[in-house]
């Protein structure tokens, strides 16, 4: 067994006692020296400069009731024990000043004695572990008696110790999860991921959080899903502002975001105090933050590093401490490369930036959220309604291909989700239901397809993409070939929807899915590269 160290402050009441009385009183310090079946190697009794003698009679005690204890004692110069910030300094600078030999020693840190505060900043440092070891909480015998040392009971601080809270703790995270997807069975192995990570910032961090997505992505839910999870577990006081930045225009702009003052400006009659004072002890959202104005920019740069800014015709700060999530569907990094965005802000927004898939990019995600907006559905209108298992395998073929573009993302499929429950008569959807709702997204989504594909090949010049002569080299087959692959990637948003829709087919058969590269190596062979063909 390594030698024991404890780690302890005076106590000035319980410790106290000068005369042959004080040995038929339980004195918690000197009691840690009187275990027969535990002996202390050395103790570091804390003091203030002005119980020193006391310091010096336990010093004295200990060595009468323990010999083998040396006692060190360390004033420690404290104008007011009461005062949290100046007793947690100096105790953090003692500890991290001190040579802790865990190797050879083990440490207990004594929470009987000092004042309440005294104690708190001990169990601070240790389960920080800036105090290695564990915690030593002493009682009285039930009877005085002379020399009778009481009890000790040790605490260890690591949680990992302790399988019960760290399943609690466990489930606790999960429970979050599942309440950032609104118990949502989410099956995408990518996004499952990200809401973890998502959970544990949300209620450890309050810096800002950029999420990335496209339009219906769920930007904006995931947002206030957020701000209720921190609310409800009281890290938030304030409110839920939300605005969309593509609605602000002109000089109304900063008057809506930071207020301004009466007479200011045209039309403004009386002060206003503005979103971000709106959201003090809340959450911002700034959704389409791409869509600020550049004077904005700069005036929320200094709102979320400051917490201070001037209303529009104010000539006094005012102060507001919120938590900014700020969303956009824009690769602010091309924004800040052309000079549409501030380099500044985007630094200060990007240290938590996730980047939310599209419906189209989580097909196994489809079935769990029908099965929620029927819930829904059901919850708003007192009726419940399902598909026919027909219906349903029709429904999820079409929703789950390469066809099915969800160009409106979650708004496109709470729509459709809503007509089918909305037309269903007895509570049931059947085919031919599925089948007009099928026709109607496909007339939605390809309500600019017909302009597109009329230019046919014409559109096409691969003269231009390959060079005159590699163009002339080709095939008649591999001519057409390239001509329709080069036009699906001009009408797909992005590398991995056009390989999607080109290896429809051959993707279910392939244990590894990746059409992605597939398609960039196809394009690679001609010499080829995604960003040129999108480019136009």
């Amino acid at each position: 067994m390594k030698p024991v160290v404890v780690i302890g402050f005076l106590g000035t009441q319980l410790d106290a006692g000068h005369g042959a009385g004080r040995w038929n009183k339980w004195r918690p310090t000197v009691s840690l020296a009187q275990h027969e079946d535990m002996v202390v190697s050395r103790m570091e009794l804390l003091y203030t400069h002005k119980h020193k003698a006391l310091a010096e009679v336990v010093k004295a005690d200990i060595a009468t009731v323990s010999p083998e204890t040396t006692v060190n004692l360390v004033p420690l110069d404290l104008a007011d024990p009461w005062d949290f910030g100046e007793v947690y300094t100096r105790l953090y600078d003692w500890a991290r000043a001190y040579t802790f030999d865990t190797e050879r020693e083990q440490y207990w840190t004594h929470i009987t004695t000092g004042t309440h505060v005294a104690q708190i900043c001990m169990f601070l440092l240790s389960e920080s572990r800036v105090v290695p070891g564990v915690l030593a909480q002493t009682s009285p015998p039930r009877k005085q008696r002379e020399g009778e040392a009481g009890k000790y009971t040790l605490i260890d601080l690591d949680l990992s110790r302790y399988d019960v809270i760290a399943r609690r703790f466990d489930a606790e995270q999960r429970d979050a999860v599942a309440f950032l997807k609104s118990g949502i069975a989410t099956r995408n192995a990518r996004f499952n991921a990200l809401i973890d990570e998502i959970e544990r910032v949300a209620v450890r961090s309050r810096a800002p959080i950029l999420l990335v997505g496209p339009t219906g992505a769920g930007k904006s839910f995931l947002a206030r899903r957020m701000f209720e999870l921190k609310q409800a577990r009281h890290q938030m006081a304030g409110p839920f502002v939300e605005v969309n930045c593509a609605t602000l225009r002109g000089d109304g702009a900063a008057s809506t975001l930071f207020g301004h003052r009466k007479g200011s400006f045209t039309g403004a009659a009386s002060d206003r105090a503005g979103l971000l004072r709106t959201a003090n002890q809340g959450v911002l959202f700034l959704d389409e933050i791409g869509e600020l104005g550049l004077d904005e920019q700069a005036m929320l740069l200094k709102a979320i590093e400051e917490k201070r800014f001037f209303p529009v015709g104010a000539d006094k700060e005012v102060e507001s401490d919120f938590q900014l999530i700020a969303g956009t569907n824009r690769d602010l990094r091309s924004d800040v490369a052309e000079g549409r965005f501030r380099e500044d802000l985007f630094a200060r927004i990007n240290l938590w930036t996730y980047g939310l898939p599209g419906l189209a990019q989580r097909p196994e995600d489809i079935e769990p959220n029908i099965d929620h907006l029927l819930a829904i559905h059901a919850a708003e209108n007192h009726r419940v309604v399902r598909f026919n298992a027909e219906a349903r395998a029709a429904y999820l073929r079409f929703a789950q291909s390469g066809e099915a573009l969800w160009c409106g993302n979650f708004r496109d499929l709470s729509a459709s989700v809503t007509r089918l429950a909305t037309l269903a008569d007895g509570g049931r959807i059947p085919v031919a239901l599925v089948e007009a709702e099928i026709a109607r997204l496909r007339w939605l989504w390809n309500r600019e397809g017909p302009a597109k594909r009329g230019a046919g090949a014409a559109d096409v010049d691969l003269g231009s993409l390959l060079g005159d002569d590699r163009a002339a080299a080709l095939d008649l087959f591999d001519r057409l070939q390239l001509e329709a692959v080069v036009r699906v990637c001009r009408d797909s948003r992005s590398l991995s929807d056009a390989g999607r829709q080109l290896f429809q087919a051959s993707r279910a058969q392939r244990s590894v899915v990746n059409d992605a590269d597939r398609l960039r190596k196809y394009l690679a062979k001609h010499g080829l590269e995604w960003s040129r063909i999108a480019a136009g």
